[in-house]
């Protein structure tokens, strides 16, 4: 792993006429650069992330007619799990470019950053370095500690950036307040939602938004909302160790025993049941 943050000025370039034997992920925090992999090409601006995968003629530039690219730039062997979130932005040729990262993670992903710069510089006898503002220093993790630490970080901002920008295929004709309902249920089903906390967040009036929740999605908010919880609670049955009262508790559910006759009523089977069946071996 090695990695950096360079602010450059117009005239600058690198090409790499064999390409690369690593992975190498930019993330642009100002100006412009240009960036090109085989025959894709790209213009990244402030929040793109575009990323290389090795082995394919490449190079990059400042744009020409900015007046600079700031930008953080990594070098490693990406993990196996990162190409399945990476492949809906394939642009071609080993490029993948994320134009559409929410602004609202674009702060995290620079503190990401700046912790992956520190964390690569640990030797692992003291403290980590702290994650200070970019110096232009050149950051290469050594030891094993220090480069997976580094990896985590970069994980995290291949996740920030691809699973809440992730293209999806909206259901044609539904109202943008609706679809930001659903989005709210399904991001913390264990929230205590309810159609008047719903219908407050998308500016309607519990009623207006009762109906036109009903009417656009096929079921009632409440009913919604059920079935998220529901799957909320299979997903930690099949992957956790917690115990049943809990998992109701983290899933919304106030009562175990509503719980539980739900969840036999949604999975024909109670929740210990399903555990038993569904669940992750023991290690």
């Amino acid at each position: 792993m090695v990695l950096g943050h360079f602010d450059q000025s117009p005239g600058y370039g690198v090409s790499r006429p064999y390409g690369s034997a690593s992975w190498l992920f930019t993330w642009t925090t100002a100006g412009r650069g240009r960036l090109w992999q085989g025959g894709a090409r790209t213009s990244a601006g402030a929040g793109e992330l575009v990323v290389l995968a090795p082995g394919v003629p490449h190079g990059y530039a400042v744009e020409p007619g900015a007046r600079h690219w700031r930008f953080w730039w990594a070098h490693c062997q990406a993990r196996p799990s990162w190409t399945a979130w990476l492949r809906p932005y394939d642009a071609g040729d080993g490029m993948y470019v994320v134009t559409s990262a929410p602004a609202g993670v674009h702060g995290r992903v620079e503190t990401a950053f700046r912790r992956m710069h520190a964390d690569a510089r640990w030797t692992g006898t003291e403290a980590p370095p702290c994650a200070a503002p970019p110096d232009g220093q050149v950051a290469v993790a050594h030891g094993s500690a220090a480069r997976e630490l580094a990896l985590c970080a970069l994980e995290e901002i291949v996740l920030l950036t691809t699973a809440g920008a992730r293209p999806t295929e909206p259901r044609p004709g539904l109202d943008a307040r609706i679809r930001r309902a659903q989005e709210l249920i399904d991001a913390d089903p264990g929230a205590p939602h309810t159609v008047t906390s719903l219908a407050g967040v998308v500016a309607l009036s519990p009623s207006r938004f009762a109906h036109l929740f009903t009417r656009q999605v096929g079921q009632s908010p409440m009913r919604a909302l059920r079935e998220a919880r529901l799957r909320h609670a299979a997903r930690l049955l099949e992957s956790t160790d917690l115990p049943v009262e809990r998992v109701a508790a983290a899933s919304g559910f106030a009562s175990p025993f509503h719980f539980n006759r739900t969840f036999r009523e949604r999975y024909g089977a109670p929740p210990g049941a399903y555990r038993t069946r569904h669940g992750e071996p023991p290690a």
